[in-house]
């Protein structure tokens, strides 16, 4: 490997904490609302300043909730679909990102706070004027471009993903570079270093794909994942290490295992269909359409007419100055 670095943003999950953690100062609510875009410019300084990357990613979703895993689970992300009446506006990729558009009528929307929804598409203008990257893939999400980033540029240079989504602890792996900086606890100050010695630590489990097996048999509710009934992380890590993988599991329960038995093999038994679908389903994608463009952290503004609007019209010239100086920018 060489000295360079890559960091990769799980874009809405930092947003979305932005959002929830950054004080709305407007001293009238016909102003509009900023506390996000001011979130996460001031994250994006902080990880700059932390993490020394040579390389920086903003990943999108173009698709929060893909047809291809709702075709397998239907109750994928069941729970957060707007109403039609109230589906936010979000840029996807390849959009102009002053162009926001609703959900097309097939594709179902996120719920988005109300605040929130406008203040995507600043977002989205500040990484364009900065001249951050950031990349999406249509009927994929954030998580599988961060995937298909990470497999397109593993054992090339260290990789550290940012995000609070316990989901992409699956791509945890030491031999090749790649690091998760959790941000659920500590935010991006003091993010957990997600490491495979994390793993075990912290779940009991050996390594990313280990974790991976582990939170299909656990689910997640936050995302309409059933996982089986009766099994949660220690329970499941502690099948996963028996028996080695999910797959080792299955065939243990389907050669009648005398170790499995009672309520644990019923469970695993009814659980058969959402254990055929769930590795689909839950595995982030490594060959996302992702554009292969140049990902090397900006040396020079790419838009200072955009960046001087922004800062003008939205007051968040202390955060731009703070990226700024973070990139080294004068």
């Amino acid at each position: 490997m060489t000295n360079q670095k890559l960091l990769l943003l799980d874009s809405a999950s930092l947003y979305f904490r932005a959002f929830y953690g950054v004080p709305d100062q407007r001293s009238s609510p016909t102003e509009p609302p900023t506390n996000a875009l001011r979130g996460f410019l001031d994250m994006i300084a902080t990880l700059v300043t932390a993490q020394k990357p040579t390389h920086l990613v903003a990943c999108w979703d173009n698709d929060w909730r893909p047809q291809f895993r709702v075709e397998l689970i239907p109750s994928y992300k069941a729970h957060r679909v707007a109403e039609p009446a109230v589906a936010a506006t979000v840029p996807a990729v390849g959009d102009a990102p002053d162009q926001a558009h609703p959900a097309s009528d097939d594709t179902a929307a996120e719920e988005v706070p109300d605040d929130l929804a406008p203040q995507v598409p600043l977002i989205a203008d500040a990484l364009k004027a900065l001249g951050l990257a950031r990349l999406g893939a249509d009927g994929f999400e954030a998580d599988d471009v961060i995937g298909t980033l990470v497999e397109r540029h593993r054992g090339t240079m260290p990789i550290d993903v940012v995000t609070g989504d316990r989901d992409l602890l699956q791509l945890i792996d030491d031999a090749n570079g790649v690091r998760v900086l959790y941000t659920g606890k500590g935010g991006v100050r003091e993010p957990d270093q997600g490491t495979e010695a994390y793993l075990q630590e912290r779940y009991a489990v050996s390594s990313g794909e280990a974790y991976l097996d582990m939170s299909i048999l656990r689910g997640d509710t936050s995302d309409g994942l059933p996982g089986v009934k009766g099994i949660g992380d220690k329970t499941a890590a502690q099948l996963i290490a028996a028996y080695g993988s999910l797959d080792g599991l299955r065939k243990a329960v389907d050669d009648g295992d005398p170790a499995i038995k009672g309520a644990r093999r019923a469970n695993l038994e009814a659980a058969a269909d959402y254990l055929d679908v769930a590795p689909r389903v839950v595995r982030v994608a490594r060959d996302a359409p992702v554009a292969d463009v140049d990902i090397s952290v900006p040396t020079a503004v790419a838009d200072t007419r955009l960046l001087s609007e922004l800062a003008s019209t939205y007051g968040v010239t202390n955060p731009i100055n703070r990226v700024l100086a973070a990139l080294q920018i004068p």
